[in-house]
């Protein structure tokens, strides 16, 4: 804490300190059809740390080599399945290691891979990478362990049964209504556990395959609306989640004037323009 000319004090408001981008490959080769996986892990610790960022004493702070260490090495015994589980052994770990560390907050982002089929055969050991990525937050502190799982990077797609009229039209609108557009977005979701008893592979595919079922089974007058009806969709399936959060880019297909060359577009050519773009996004949760 130092004193400024004016008489205020200046003091440090909030710190933290972790090791990111830790690039993690395990490969289970307990049998001969191996299984792997493929993550980015960032740690963050937040705790007792002014000395070190005031007075430069570093005593009681991990490096964050020991962190990243620490990430390869619980690997080997507690990376055997779900990225969720092996996060929390990843803060019990460090809320014990470090005595000034008071939460500890782990990030995934795992990359998926698919078995390559040969001949209408899975290969035992070669993979192609699948869409989309799973996520994962593990955090705990004393009061105990908060899960939140998710998904990135999904683009989804569909051709016809949607729509955008209605809205409002001032002096600079100029987009026209429609009842029949391509509806594309990139799905990227995170959705908050109540519990932390929870089949998490099995529970994230499954979220999974119930965002892309509602995707699919309504007409849509709105990227709002769909996501509205795609959270509803998987917190009426699944209790055990608390709420649901989605950002949603709106990739627009823009159909491409072909009148100019004395041609008819009848919904076939399109322009996928990238940017700029419509940004929607949401929570829905449970009430109380």
């Amino acid at each position: 804490m130092t004193e400024a000319a004016t008489g205020t004090k200046i003091v440090l408001a909030q710190s933290s300190y972790g090791k990111s981008d830790v690039r993690l490959v395990k490969v289970k080769r307990d049998t001969s059809r191996h299984e792997i996986t493929d993550v980015r892990v960032d740690v963050a610790l937040t705790g007792d740390f002014e000395a070190a960022y005031v007075e430069g004493d570093n005593t009681g702070l991990l490096a964050t080599d020991t962190m990243r260490n620490t990430v390869y090495a619980l690997a080997k015994d507690h990376l055997a399945g779900d990225v969720e589980d092996f996060g929390i052994k990843l803060v019990e770990h460090f809320l014990k290691a470090g005595p000034k560390v008071k939460h500890v907050r782990i990030r995934f982002v795992e990359n998926l891979w698919d078995r390559i089929v040969v001949d209408g055969e899975e290969h035992e050991h070669s993979f192609v990478r699948a869409a989309g990525k799973r996520t994962a937050i593990v955090e705990s502190d004393a009061g105990g362990i908060a899960v939140e799982a998710g998904l990135d990077d999904m683009l989804v797609l569909k051709t016809t049964n949607s729509g955008w009229e209605g809205y409002l039209h001032e002096q600079y609108t100029t987009l026209p209504e429609t009842e029949d557009r391509i509806l594309a977005t990139v799905v990227v979701a995170s959705w908050r556990y109540n519990t932390t008893d929870v089949n998490f592979g099995e529970t994230w595919r499954g979220v999974r395959d119930r965002i892309l079922e509602t995707f699919t089974d309504h007409y849509s007058p709105s990227v709002q609306n769909t996501l509205y009806r795609m959270g509803e969709a998987v917190l009426e399936k699944y209790p055990e989640i608390q709420k649901i959060h989605f950002s949603l880019p709106n990739r627009h297909h823009i159909p491409y004037d072909l009148g100019r060359f004395g041609m008819r577009n009848e919904g076939e050519i399109f322009h996928a323009s990238a940017e700029p773009y419509g940004l929607i996004e949401g929570t829905v949760q449970r009430q109380g």
